[in-house]
């Protein structure tokens, strides 16, 4: 059974989706990484996440040519460099991705970090970038706490990076995005390789006749305020990622997952890759 996450706005989203950082690199792979897009798509995987920094615009210019068909059926994610957000800057970005993405608008655009442009000059391109109808809304990633609370407004979605190795949002941010009903959006939910072999979550994947992906997850997804967006490079890949949406998590598991990984017990610095 599918998960949906609500934003604020009232759209409604499947928990997880598709991340789209490092793929349109390679010639080789692209058909394949189009038909994964597409396929993920049809699985219900419908938000689709990329950047201008991934690849310099070739992940967006690969994400564009996957749903250009299929445009209506997809809620696409792309996010803006600090670097260029300035008012002015934040527009001219907006509209080098659209001709990268070869499309008319981005169903939501973010402020991929914190950076030295005021905020306020950013939210100003946001809410003009809204009105000319390029973009639906906007939200911010790799936002902590401290930096949330001198927001004037309320952003939709903030992307953090998420797994249980890297739990610290839930000590502190968590609460106040429920509270605030910002949605997170988790990247890099099962890590990067390195959490796959892990007993503790080999033992709860077998027990499910799951994947240790799938695990991974279930269990970035249970507080129903989170959308995982990981990154799925083959077909295979992209059906076991949708498959995790019909896998529950038990109290024992997510204690033994607590037990391997457990949580910060005091505020951190906001860990990001």
């Amino acid at each position: 059974m599918n998960r949906i996450v609500e934003l604020s706005d009232g759209t409604q989203l499947s928990a997880i989706g598709q991340g789209a950082w490092n793929i349109g690199d390679s010639t080789a792979t692209r058909e394949a990484e189009i038909s994964t897009l597409r396929r993920g798509v049809e699985l219900g995987l419908t938000l689709i996440d990329t950047a201008e920094m991934y690849g310099n615009g070739r992940s967006e210019k690969l994400v564009g040519e996957a749903i250009a068909p299929i445009r209506d059926d997809v809620y696409l994610v792309d996010k803006v460099l600090p670097s260029n957000a300035s008012t002015k800057g934040t527009e001219q970005a907006c509209e080098r991705s659209l001709r990268h993405l070869g499309l008319d608008h981005i169903d939501l655009y973010l402020l991929h970090w914190p950076g030295s442009f005021p905020v306020e000059e950013t939210f100003m391109a946001f809410e003009r970038l809204v009105d000319r109808g390029l973009i639906g809304d906007w939200g911010v990633s790799n936002v902590d706490l401290a930096e949330l609370e001198t927001y004037p407004e309320n952003p939709l979605v903030n992307q953090v990076l998420y797994n249980p190795a890297s739990r610290g949002a839930e000590l502190e941010l968590f609460p106040a995005l429920k509270q605030r009903e910002i949605v997170a959006m988790a990247y890099s939910p099962v890590g990067q390789g390195e959490l796959l072999g892990e007993k503790a979550l080999q033992d709860i994947a077998e027990n499910h006749n799951a994947t240790v992906a799938q695990v991974l997850l279930a269990w970035a997804i249970r507080d129903g305020n989170t959308i995982a967006i990981p990154k799925a490079s083959t077909l295979e890949h992209v059906a076991d990622n949708a498959r995790a949406l019909g896998l529950r998590l038990s109290a024992e598991d997510l204690r033994a997952i607590d037990a391997a990984f457990p949580a910060p017990d005091q505020p951190g610095p906001l860990e990001m890759i």
